[in-house]
């Protein structure tokens, strides 16, 4: 397969060939010292089998034991996996995820040659719809991967309840989410920058270990607990400042009335004060929001347009200046709560100190600019450029592959956010982002699908598509759904999916099965046979003569079939008995006669018939079966088919008829016929290639012996 290391001035993204530390991967064996020899191997997935092996155990002398158990004589084998110990997503929800993207993935490549073999349609028809596919694709995605908000399981909220319960974020549907506010949503595009208030959200706390969302949840899980005047705690203010920071207007104002001053015991002496803290909350609950609609709970009052926005916004900053520049200040006693209240302000009127002080990470007040302080920034040029100017404000030491891919989208570089997606997010999600960078960006389309010599005259869409095949096809639970990937690549897919379905094993009918379901959807019918052909063998040689030849029949491998009847012939030819018939006669009927002549096939067929009206005279049955078994026995011998070396043991078969005494079965003619065949056959008998039956010595006298009886009495009978 493709995927050769390539120099790193000949790479697509250049890195720095640098040598990380080696990673260490405890083996927990469990085997007692000392350990004699251990062997790796590559086993499914990214684990590694390691074999740990106790030293051969030596004879104790005098035929004493020296205590070691049988555990510890031989060793055992454990697995690693290789890889981040923690992960977000575990290998069962994987899985899962695998599963349930190839239908997406299946009808949008569908949808893609159904619409390539439209030639009528206008180009702009057909980018429309090919947009409506993709977006289409996109969220069904999306919605496998997970809905981070859970609905609430109580019908009364609780007041402390500041962060509502939800989903682990991942980083996979994070940066999903991201390609597709940017590359696919364009319903969207005129409330761009609410559109990223949401997403941060969601999934704030994969920034860094320190974020917003990680200070507000320390926050509730402090109030709990908290026994002094909830306005006396910094951290309370600290986190109200980076909710409101970040856009989280719900619970800003859910924190403003735990306020003390909302105590019934205190209203009268605070009333100055709760008027302050109210105001603010007004203030925060009522500031207007550039989008269509607000998610249910969520706070703020909605434009859709931009002078109607502009207005409003207006008009709110000119309220919270009003109320900054206020005289109830002066009578406000509580120091921390005038400082809090007023730096609220601050956020809300854009003060990029306060801004600064009030998030943890760039990307937090990078939004925070969004909502303060360019709510109406618009263009990938624009966003860009405010990003540079946040990582100068508010650097951060971690890296983080997330901001990486979000800085190349920004930077228009499909590049840079292919390698961000092949690096932190694996060959998932490379393999399936590749429609929704190329919905509407020419430059993506031309690079991902451009043929490189380097890579093998493959593209590199497909390149990635065959690498996420791969991985699906080292996995006994997930190879099945490779074919659909292998499938999509016009250039190496389908040889590489013959190979994959030439490696799987046919002892198992349920896996053959499968096998052919893959051909028959694929339209392969030359690897289908083939697959039948291999299985019909492997069945043959393994002892499984029936199942064997079953698989034979269905690929119509008339050579192998004709290989088998002959093998059937040998053996029945070297003792014809009724006991070694039978063992074959099964054997026989599932043949059929739809071989041929397959070699003396055909000779067999009709022996089982004889023998079957044979065992009925045999059985007391009537003169007419003893003349349907001679008439049987007639076309046996006059029938060219029929080999030299079964003459004697027909005959000998029907001595009992030949001596039939209520009258000859045979005429006179028929008589001599046979006749004929036993002195040629005495003839024969001394040629070097006969094969001798296993009868007994005296058999060739006893049949010439009812032979010369049936004669004499069919000419009395014709006399």
């Amino acid at each position: 397969m493709p995927g050769l290391a390539s120099d790193p001035g000949d790479s697509l993204v250049p890195f720095l060939p640098d040598v990380r530390d080696p990673v260490v991967y405890p083996v927990r064996h469990g085997v007692n010292p000392p350990i004699f020899r251990v062997y790796v191997s590559w086993t499914r997935g990214n684990f590694l089998q390691v074999a740990c092996l106790r030293p051969p155990a030596a004879e104790p002398a005098g035929g004493e034991e020296d205590g070691v158990s049988d555990e510890e004589i031989g060793g055992k084998v454990v697995e690693v996996k290789l890889g981040a110990g923690d992960e977000e997503i575990s290998e069962a929800q994987r899985r899962r995820i695998a599963y349930g993207s190839v239908p997406a993935f299946a009808l949008l490549q569908s949808r893609k040659n159904s619409l390539a073999a439209m030639s009528r349609m206008s180009a702009s028809s057909i980018r429309t719809e090919w947009w409506e596919h993709v977006l289409e694709y996109s969220r069904h995605i999306s919605d496998l991967l997970g809905n981070p908000m859970l609905p609430s399981s109580t019908v009364i909220e609780d007041p402390k309840m500041i962060m509502q319960p939800h989903e682990e974020p991942t980083t996979l549907k994070a940066a999903w989410q991201l390609m597709e506010i940017f590359y696919v949503d364009k319903l969207s595009s005129t409330w761009l920058p609410e559109r990223l208030v949401d997403w941060l959200a969601d999934y704030d706390s994969l920034l860094t270990e320190t974020t917003i969302h990680s200070k507000v949840e320390g926050l509730q899980k402090r109030l709990s607990s908290l026994k002094v005047v909830v306005e006396d705690d910094p951290e309370y203010w600290e986190g109200m400042s980076g909710a409101l920071a970040a856009g989280w207007l719900d619970a800003v104002v859910k924190l403003l009335r735990l306020h003390g001053s909302y105590q019934l015991e205190q209203l009268g002496s605070r009333e100055t004060e709760n008027g302050l803290v109210e105001a603010v909350a007004v203030l925060v609950s009522t500031m207007p929001r550039m989008r269509p609609h607000l998610p249910a709970g969520r706070l703020g009052q909605c434009y859709k347009t931009k002078p109607d926005f502009i207005k409003a916004w207006e008009k709110w900053r000119l309220h919270i200046s009003r109320l900054d520049s206020s005289t109830f200040w002066v009578q406000c006693s509580h120091h921390q709560t005038r400082e809090g209240l007023r730096n609220l302000l601050q956020i809300m009127l854009g003060n990029i100190s306060n801004l600064r002080a009030a998030t943890c990470h760039w990307m937090e007040l990078f939004i925070s600019h969004f909502l303060y302080i360019r709510p109406l920034t618009m263009g990938l040029d624009e966003f860009h450029s405010l990003a540079q100017k946040c990582m100068q404000l508010k650097s951060s030491s971690s890296s983080n592959g997330l901001m990486g891919l979000f800085i190349g989208i920004l930077g228009e570089n499909p590049e840079v956010v292919l390698a961000e997606c092949s690096k932190t997010l694996g060959p998932w999600m490379v393999a399936h982002a590749m429609e929704l960078l190329t919905v509407d960006n020419g430059h993506a389309d031309i690079l991902l699908h451009e043929e490189r010599y380097s890579l093998g005259d493959i593209s590199i869409e497909e390149l990635h598509r065959l690498v996420y095949a791969q991985v699906l096809s080292s996995h006994p639970l997930t190879w099945q759904i490779a074919p659909t990937y292998l499938a999509s690549c016009p250039k190496q897919g389908l040889g590489l999916l013959e190979i994959l379905l030439y490696k799987q094993p046919v002892q198992h009918y349920q896996m053959i099965l499968k096998n052919l379901e893959i051909c028959r959807l694929y339209e392969l019918e030359n690897i289908s046979s083939s697959i039948m052909k291999i299985a019909g063998t492997y069945h043959w040689k393994h002892g499984r003569k029936g199942s064997g030849v079953y698989w034979l029949q269905q690929a119509r491998d008339e050579v192998r079939l004709n290989k088998i009847a002959q093998q059937l012939f040998e053996c029945i030819g070297k003792s014809i008995s009724d006991d070694s018939f039978k063992q074959w006669e099964g054997l026989i009927e599932l043949l059929g006669s739809q071989v041929g002549t397959a070699g003396g096939l055909e000779f067999l067929h009709k022996y089982r018939d004889f023998k079957r009206s044979l065992q009925q005279v045999q059985d007391g049955s009537p003169v007419d079966a003893a003349r349907q078994t001679m008439e049987s026995l007639m076309q046996l011998m006059k029938n060219s088919s029929t080999p030299q070396r079964f003459w004697l043991p027909l005959l000998h078969d029907s001595v009992k008829l030949l001596n039939w005494k209520a009258q000859p079965l045979l005429t006179v003619s028929e008589t001599n016929l046979l006749l004929n065949k036993l002195q040629e056959l005495s003839m024969v008998k001394l040629h070097p290639d006969f094969c001798e039956s296993n009868l007994p010595p005296q058999a060739l006298s006893s049949v010439r012996l009812a032979l010369a009886t049936n004669l004499g009495r069919a000419v009395l009978e014709e006399c």
